[in-house]
């Protein structure tokens, strides 16, 4: 192992060509790797970083398509040269004939080490989060415009779908339109929802603010300062029960709340880094509705996780299960894997009125922002539930998708396979059609070349799985930097470590020669220290500088970790009260850590008692040196 004082691009993915190579070499030979150097060397040359970040993962998409039973696999339209007398590209050739058929369809009995090497190569850049173009910024906006024109349009049809509904609850007669395929599932999914939600109260929640941005622009303790608070939430959330700490606050600060605003205020669009495809529209909500949206989320989430009917279908932190699914399905093809496109934006604020009990709805759109403002300052009505970045939107777009499936589904076994998490779902191969005609039938959109129904490949949560092996390759996500940088630091060690197990060594070499000359000795898993260490190191890069702790009665090194500043913000008396109570009984899943010489002991920091006038600043995290 060398130390590399320079790294880029094209030499990661040419030390992953050898690591392949050496897993291949019956079949991806020398003349083979030194062939697809050459291949590679002009094509970045000639395409730049668009090369790794595009032209290849164009390729992979429709490599997964392939390997999913769908559309054969056509190099030449994919813009590379093919073999003669076939339709698999030259690019790899070697591996590619080891899967797919000359015609591109795959073969009998693939080569599944073949599919893991490929995917490793072709995806490797796919999510690299470079700086995007204003072009790829309006194209994000526009998209968003358009989907809010599509709801609009549907608007119409839900009214009348609602009301054909309300009728035949009322007058129980057999009229035609209500009893269309689609009036009875939606009947049936009213009648789940109305299961689910009987006992719940939604008055019964514990509001608290979350740590993103909020349209108001307020930061850190400025959060607990109501300068506005919508009269739509007081309506339904009074504000002396759910705004203030207690009565004594609402006496002490009348004057200061008697000035506060009930103005309904817009949400605010911003663009954050997403992949090489461009960016990821996010909408800040206002601090008011925010700090409702996280109460009653958070309350939703605790009633579908333990409820009978969903605890074993719709999933919010555990993506275990769908994870194991894909990878049976991908064995057996007893289960497929369904993607929806545009997800939380394709659930219609008319959709949710349609399908929830009208008490929960009522609290639901008390706290719904319904309009945003757009990076160029015009308001947008919307007409979708909750875009991305509301607390209610993950759980109100899965418990949607769930209610639509389960009623849809007419066989028991269809209906207890169902799960969902988020916008991945997973269904038996037998209701699989019919789970996508029913889904867009309510407007949602069903991503196709996701949807993997056939074949032996299969795509959930993470989980990439061929013949009932993980194929998932390592992505990489962080940008290259030759300054020190935590992010940098942190995620490059991980990524190394994904390789190393993944038993590519040169790969691995590669990122470590570079981290040693940017960062200096850096800690191996061998030494058990509680910081970011990489699976080998040879002794003479490894910290060298020790210490012997005679409190803890064990050796110390100095080495680099990562740490969030705290920053101390003075708060008034019942604005600290107010945090203390919305914040200070947050379940950790380290609580028992909080005991300091247990926690050092175990080799994890102990966590500092609550403090109310403490933050830890986001995206602000340090490298620097301690004593591990």
């Amino acid at each position: 192992m060398q130390s590399i004082k320079s790294l880029d691009e094209s030499k990661i993915i040419a030390a992953l060509l050898h690591d392949v190579s050496n897993a291949h070499g019956l079949v991806f030979n020398n003349r083979a790797l030194r062939l697809t150097l050459k291949k590679l060397n002009a094509r970045l040359a000639c395409e730049g970083n668009g090369f790794l970040t595009k032209t290849l993962p164009r390729l992979a998409k429709a490599f997964d398509k392939a390997l999913a039973g769908g559309t054969p696999m056509n190099a030449t339209e994919l813009g590379f040269e093919s073999l003669p007398g076939s339709k698999l590209p030259r690019f790899l050739g070697e591996l590619f004939s080891e899967v797919l058929s000359k015609d591109g369809v795959l073969l009998h009995s693939p080569c599944v080490a073949s599919v893991k090497s490929l995917r490793s190569v072709l995806y490797s850049f796919y999510k690299y989060k470079l700086p995007y173009s204003d072009e790829q910024e309006q194209q994000v906006l526009d998209r968003f415009k358009e989907t809010e024109k599509d709801l609009s349009s549907r608007s119409a049809a839900f009214e009348e779908l609602e009301a054909a509904v309300e009728r035949n609850y009322q007058s129980r007669r057999s009229l035609s339109f209500e009893n269309t395929p689609i009036a009875v599932i939606t009947r049936r999914a009213r009648a789940l929802l109305q299961e689910l939600f009987s006992t719940f109260d939604p008055l019964d929640i514990h509001p608290r603010h979350g740590p993103g941005a909020v349209a108001t622009r307020q930061k850190l303790q400025e959060k607990y300062l109501w300068t506005n608070v919508s009269g739509k939430i007081t309506e339904h959330y009074p504000f002396d029960a759910y705004f203030c700490a207690s009565m004594g606050h609402v006496c002490d600060e009348f004057e200061t709340f008697s000035k506060v605003s009930s103005e309904d205020l817009p949400a605010r669009v911003i663009l954050v880094p997403k992949d090489s495809r461009g960016p990821r529209l996010i909408s800040c909500e206002p601090v008011d509705y925010q700090w409702v949206q996280q109460g009653l989320g958070r309350a939703i989430v605790k009633l579908v996780e333990s409820h009978p009917l969903t605890k074993e279908s719709v999933f919010f932190t555990d993506q275990s299960h769908n994870r194991a699914l894909a990878l049976e399905g991908s064995k057996y093809g007893r289960y497929s894997t369904l993607d929806l496109n545009e997800a939380s934006d394709r659930v219609s604020a008319d959709l949710v009125r349609l399908l929830f009990p009208k008490n929960v709805y009522t609290y639901l759109e008390a706290c719904r922002s319904s309009s945003t403002v757009l990076p160029d300052g015009q308001v947008l009505p919307l007409k979708k539930f909750a875009p991305m970045g509301s607390c209610l939107c993950f759980p109100i777009l899965a418990l949607t998708v769930w209610a639509i499936l389960a009623a849809s589904a007419t066989d028991a076994n269809a209906r207890e396979c169902i799960q969902v998490y988020g916008d991945d779902v997973i269904v038996t191969t037998a209701f699989a059609g019919d789970a996508i005609e029913h889904l867009e039938s309510f407007g949602l959109k069903v991503n196709r070349d996701k949807s993997c129904t056939g074949g032996l490949f299969r795509e959930s949560c993470g989980m990439d799985a061929f013949n009932g092996v993980d194929v998932t390759p390592v992505r990489f996500r962080t940008v290259l930097s030759s300054l020190p940088c935590p992010d940098v630091y942190t995620s490059w060690i991980a990524y190394a470590n994904s390789f190393y197990d993944r038993q590519y060594f040169r790969t691995y070499d590669c990122i470590v020669g570079w981290l040693f000359h940017t960062y200096g000795p850096i800690a191996s898993d061998d030494m058990n220290l509680s910081c970011p260490s990489l699976r080998e190191v040879p002794d003479e890069w490894k910290p060298n500088r020790r210490r012997f702790n005679k409190c803890l009665q064990r050796h110390e090194y100095r080495v680099y970790d990562v740490r969030s500043p705290l920053v101390t913000r003075p708060m008034k008396g019942w604005s600290m009260l107010l945090r203390y109570f919305s914040e200070a009984g947050t379940d950790c899943p380290l609580s028992w850590a909080k005991d300091s010489v247990r926690g050092e002991n175990m080799g994890i920091d102990p966590l500092p008692a609550f403090s109310v006038s403490q933050y830890t600043s986001r995206k602000t995290s340090m490298l620097v040196k301690r004593w591990r």
